[in-house]
């Protein structure tokens, strides 16, 4: 592959929140995950473990449990002033997003085996909380891309400690791993617009840092304020809380 061919793919990726109910082929699942399993980690711990979730039943309980966490992350959201909220959290406090991505036709659950964090130096295993999940975000972006390659649309969610206790359970996770993210996958039911990203001059220095790049606290507002305007709401469905 070409650099340019692999840039392409980069930005062809895109976080999809509504899907078609088309099957993925099995063919594709097996080299998504076979790409994942090539990801880079810490002294090759190799800490990720992969649940293939298609059943429809189990989606809704893991979105139940994500649910729950979303509840909470609605009342600290509601806290900002409006302008600065998440777009799908701009509504009434009495009704909040349900988990729409178990629409999606395959999640998959990256588990992480927090003991694979001895395979590297002492000090990393006394500070595993940073090891793991480094280790899980290589596995899952590497995921994220193939299922672009494959011409499918994915989504990140992550997986808080409230999340992850209730969903364990679900599909019958050991205690000692840990949940950090889910990944549905699937045929996207709308056309993407074009991704945002800073300019690459803007975040590049050369021999040291460029002080006139330095942004001040009320440039990171006024830039958050202006990623809300790039955000597209793809929340269709609400709950009551």
């Amino acid at each position: 592959m070409e650099i340019d061919e692999f840039l392409a793919l980069v930005k062809k990726r895109r976080s999809v929140r509504k899907f078609k109910p088309d099957p993925i082929p099995d063919e594709y699942v097996e080299k998504i995950l076979e790409a994942g399993r090539w990801a880079m980690s810490g002294a090759n711990g190799q800490p990720w473990e992969f649940v293939v979730i298609k059943d429809q039943k189990t989606k809704d309980k893991l979105g139940d449990a994500v649910f729950e966490e979303t509840k909470l992350a609605a009342a600290i959201e509601l806290s900002r002033v409006k302008e600065m909220r998440q777009p799908w959290m701009r509504g009434i406090p009495e009704v909040i997003p349900a988990s729409v991505w178990t629409e999606a036709p395959v999640v998959i659950l990256l588990c992480a085996d927090p003991r694979t964090a001895q395979a590297s130096v002492l000090s990393r295993v006394f500070d595993d909380r940073w090891i793991i999940p480094e280790n899980m975000a290589h596995t899952a972006q590497i995921i994220h891309l193939a299922a672009a390659a494959c011409g499918l649309g994915s989504q990140w969610v992550t997986v808080t400690r409230v999340a992850e206790e209730i969903l364990k359970p679900v599909v019958g996770i050991p205690p000692i791993l840990r949940v950090l993210s889910l990944v549905p996958l699937g045929y996207p039911a709308y056309k993407s617009e074009p991704g945002y990203r800073r300019d690459l001059q803007d975040i590049v220095h050369f021999e040291k840092y460029d002080m006139s790049k330095s942004r001040s606290n009320e440039d990171v507002q006024e830039f958050i304020r202006s990623l809300r305007g790039h955000s597209r709401v793809q929340y269709p469905i609400y709950k009551q809380q």
